[in-house]
């Protein structure tokens, strides 16, 4: 039998995070624009300057509910006209608000964009926030929030929020509000923050995907050119605060089979000069199934199906008021929580006396960078990215050198920057399992003061 020859790689092309054109339209809105050959799908993010800690007191989620409401009919169309016209253009929209800004996103194939343009630009433009739709939008929220408190990696990080900022940070209530806020909010409500809060002069459109053909100046000027809106002042938002001191809280859930654990505190943002090496050895302690965490309490001890560490930009600011939370988070048998915790506590301990491996830093670092290129294979991803970069207020080449300095980055840096990221006695950990089971084993730890509350 005859097989045709085996094709061999080829080199490597290199790459590089693309770099974005930038520019203003007439009424204030600020564009970045990125041509993507062959992606003819187009992503398209605006991000509005409407944080969480702008909501107005005793209305925590109206900015959740005012971003689910673009899609609920405009001046021109109500709900069921508009989604009909976004799915004749096969487009969909959507939106979510954070800390830092509410996001709106559109996705929409590059032959349709105008017209789907149109109907984003006349959503953020003239919302009609009809009270019918409010209301159950209202509705769906509330109906949601006790299947989050029922889930335990929810309801560990409701706690973890509570217990790290102080009660008046806006940061320490879930960010989607609590069933007693979302019942107060009306469209009246939704319409007041609108109007507080949503102009084009604070507001960033991320445009990517292929642009041949398309005279995007155009389509941009008879669009979202045509939404109007007075200026504003800057926000100046307060440092984020937060108290590490180490403690183990645990939410009572009676007869859990396993325990979800969630350890965590705040550290330094994008930022900072440490960000890149941060990255670098957090993926080394709990990045994937090669990293030490799991290597010791899935490989060795059978203890989880994973566990990660992280971080996570909570706000990120040039001018040194911002933060990221960083965590472990993971689950484990509910008789193994004890030990699990011990283990993971040596690691870390061990960690600040051994290092890392030249090893694992390669090892991360091939991971990291090496697989840039596929995570950025479609627009919507490059234009995620680059809105997040607006909302944290960095350069548009920002992630292009941050590979380039993860790539630089060498082993003992990267051991000093976890090591500092997650000091053994400078931790919060929440646990939320069978309190009289796995309270007794984790006081014997010595990690910190245990306090016991409800699950609900």
């Amino acid at each position: 039998m005859e097989f045709h020859p085996r094709p061999g790689g080829g080199r490597p092309k290199p790459w590089a995070f693309p770099a974005p054109d930038r520019g203003v339209l007439g009424n204030g809105l600020t564009v970045l624009r990125c041509h993507r050959p062959g992606q003819q799908v187009v992503a398209v993010e605006v991000t509005l300057q409407a944080p969480l800690d702008a909501e107005p007191a005793g209305l925590d989620g109206v900015a959740t509910i005012m971003a689910r409401a673009f899609s609920e009919g405009t001046d021109k169309l109500d709900a069921e006209a508009f989604a009909d016209e976004l799915e004749s253009c096969g487009a969909s929209l959507d939106a979510y608000a954070d800390h830092a800004a509410v996001r709106v996103s559109l996705e929409v194939p590059a032959s349709r964009l105008r017209k789907a343009l149109g109907l984003f630009a006349d959503a953020l433009r003239a919302p009609a926030f009809p009270e019918s739709e409010v209301e159950r939008l209202v509705g769906n929220r509330l109906d949601e929030i006790p299947h989050e408190l029922a889930n335990p990696t929810r309801r560990a990080a409701k706690e973890l929020a509570k217990e790290l900022y102080p009660a008046s940070a806006r940061m320490s209530r879930p960010r989607q509000g609590t069933e007693e806020t979302v019942a107060r909010i009306d469209a009246a409500a939704v319409r007041a923050f609108y109007d507080a809060h949503v102009r084009p002069a604070t507001a960033t459109a991320v445009v990517v995907g292929d642009l041949d053909g398309v005279d995007l100046d155009a389509v941009l000027a008879e669009t979202l050119g045509d939404w109007t809106g007075s200026a504003a002042e800057p926000r100046h938002a307060a440092p984020i605060t937060a108290d590490d001191t180490g403690r183990v809280i645990i939410v009572d859930r009676p007869g859990a089979v396993q325990t979800q654990l969630l350890i965590g505190r705040i550290g330094p943002d994008r930022h900072d000069r440490v960000w890149p090496a941060q990255v670098l050895g957090t993926y080394c302690l709990g990045g994937t199934l090669t990293s030490r965490l799991d290597r010791v309490l899935r490989e060795e001890k059978g203890y989880t199906y994973g566990v990660r560490a992280f971080g996570q930009v909570l706000r990120s600011t040039a001018d040194g008021t911002g933060a990221a939370l960083l965590a472990v988070s993971g689950s484990v048998a509910t008789d193994v929580t004890g030990p699990a915790l011990a283990d993971l506590w040596h690691v870390l301990r061990t960690l600040a006396a051994e290092g890392l491996t030249d090893d694992e830093r390669d090892v991360a670092v091939q991971n990291l960078v090496g697989v840039a290129p596929l995570k950025y294979e479609t627009a919507a991803a490059v234009a995620d990215t680059l809105a997040e970069q607006v909302e944290q207020q960095l350069p548009d080449d920002y992630q292009a050198n941050v590979y380039e300095e993860l790539a630089r980055t060498g082993t003992v840096e990267a051991t000093a920057a976890v090591v500092s990221a997650f000091p053994p006695d400078r931790l919060v950990t929440v646990l939320v399992g069978d309190a009289s089971q796995i309270a007794g084993p984790v006081r014997e730890l010595g990690i910190g003061e245990v306090k016991v509350v409800t699950g609900g």
